[in-house]
């Protein structure tokens, strides 16, 4: 990009007091949560020198935020500028001046670095801490910005819950600045910054058509992502509904039952271990897609960063209801038949063939309310190898409500992925914005398409047909939960 097209980008210094949190607004509002790009750290005086952060579409810059180190002396370098103005208000100029005086390495060289861009045809974000109480220092600062007659956008980051001194702020910003807004660098979600970067167009009526096409284009990759993770999720569903672990027994040891149930559990053993990992290959990669690189993902070490098979409150917190899966059942049953398991000398311990609507009902009642069961057998049971070795085949669970709780947990996860914000710089593994099951609110017609092609892939045959109505249902659930 030439010089001359890059002057002609709307830019924005982020300025304020020093640990005001403005590296960690830059953070979230361009998803970075890289130290070598963005340091955000509770220890003061990070920022050592403007850093330009552009916003960059196919090799073209549209908007450049520009880090600068915060004030270190407000209230003196207000001061030394009204010196060098004299009587009445400075002005631009004269905080031209201030700066030219400076200096590297003058007496108020931080003052002097953030206000460089400013002079330089650079908007305003003033950030403040609304937790703290106003003092002459901070008013020192907004009188120096207002100086400079820049566009100029206020932005409250309440790093507490604290408001107690939230009025007072609201009441002296609104006479300094052209906007005020809130922004909470550490829990913005998506809608949130991308309100932030419309107000922009409200302080920056000159620049208004790039900054809108630069909107626009955030807009549209932000549904390119919903899609891409709609497509993993699918993905992890239909691997995970047709993953089987197979395992061969000689003569010896398929006539001893302490040894055939043995190798049951070593195979379930197995089985488990796979669908761990199937489920995390899929959740790094929505940590990829969100541009993730801090957070960690342990599918099947608790609850909730895996699906623990073993513990009763993973089947009665997620997943479908007891009702739900009677319903579901009856549909997956009239779609077919329900998963078929076949007996292999007791060790399946009874399970049925459930054939038709009434089939489908009843296995679901009966065994949707029990704990999961690795199923032996699968599709094809016991089966004979070449030389007189047989063949056991595990997975997946028998219990109808497994692949709804496949699914609860990467909605789950994918909530908790999406409305990450990257100024959280925290190293640490996801938790659960909610505890509760999420598909247990979803419409009728959304749990039994779901119901129909999860059944298609149980039995190992994908229903390719359902695939593009299930995929636009899960397009619209994963959307409602970016707006919880």
């Amino acid at each position: 990009m030439s010089e001359g097209a890059s002057e002609a980008v709307p830019r924005f210094a982020v300025v304020g007091r020093i640990n005001m949190g403005k590296s960690a607004v830059l953070a979230t509002l361009l998803e970075v949560d890289d130290d070598r790009i963005i340091r955000v750290s509770p220890t003061p005086g990070e920022t050592t020198h403007c850093q330009p952060l552009p916003v960059v579409f196919d090799g073209r810059e549209l908007v450049r935020f520009i880090d600068t180190p915060g004030f270190s002396r407000p209230l003196e370098a207000m001061r030394a500028i009204q010196e060098i103005h004299g009587e009445g208000t400075p002005d631009l100029s004269t905080v031209r001046r201030f700066v030219q005086e400076q200096g590297e390495g003058g007496e108020f060289e931080d003052e002097s670095r953030l206000l460089r861009p400013i002079l330089e045809g650079a908007g305003i974000l003033y950030v403040i801490d609304p937790s703290r109480p106003l003092r002459d220092a901070f008013v020192a600062e907004m009188e120096i910005l207002r100086w400079t007659g820049r566009p100029r956008m206020a932005l409250m980051n309440q790093k507490s819950g604290s408001s107690e001194h939230l009025a007072g702020w609201k009441d002296r910003l609104g006479s300094y600045f052209n906007l005020v807004r809130t922004f909470n660098a550490h829990h913005a979600r998506f809608e949130e910054r991308k309100h932030l970067m419309r107000s922009l167009l409200e302080i920056d009526e000159a620049n208004r058509a790039m900054l809108q096409e630069a909107i626009t284009l955030i807009e549209e990759e932000w549904e390119v992502r919903r899609e891409e993770a709609a497509e993993t999720i699918l993905d992890l569903l239909r691997e995970g509904l047709t993953l089987r672990v197979e395992g061969r027994l000689v003569d010896a040891e398929w006539r001893s039952e302490r040894k055939k149930e043995k190798r049951v559990q070593e195979l379930s053993a197995k089985y488990l271990e796979k669908i761990r990992g199937v489920e995390r290959q899929a959740y790094e990669r929505l940590l990829e897609i969100y541009r993730h690189h801090l957070v960690q993902v342990e599918a099947g070490r608790d609850l909730y960063e895996g699906i623990d098979l073993a513990a009763e409150e993973t089947w009665r917190k997620w997943g479908l209801s007891r009702g739900q899966l009677t319903l579901a059942g009856a549909i997956a049953g009239a779609a077919g038949g329900a998963i078929v398991d076949v007996s292999t000398g007791g060790l399946t311990h009874g399970a049925g063939t459930a054939v038709g609507a009434v089939g489908g009902m009843l296995a679901a009642f009966f065994k949707g309310a029990d704990l999961p069961e690795v199923g032996v057998g699968g599709k094809g049971g016991v089966k004979v190898i070449t030389g007189g070795s047989r063949a056991l085949v595990v997975g997946p669970p028998r219990n109808e409500n497994f692949p709804w709780i496949l699914l609860d947990s990467a909605l789950h996860h994918y909530e908790a992925i999406s409305e990450r914000a990257h100024g959280r710089r925290k190293r640490d593994v996801l938790s659960p914005p909610r505890p509760e099951s999420l598909v247990r609110d979803w419409e009728a017609k959304r749990r039994s398409a779901f119901t129909k092609w999860m059944a298609s892939c149980a039995k190992g045959s994908p229903d390719r047909g359902l695939e593009a109505q299930v995929f636009d249902h899960l397009l619209a659930a994963l959307q409602e939960l970016e707006r919880n």
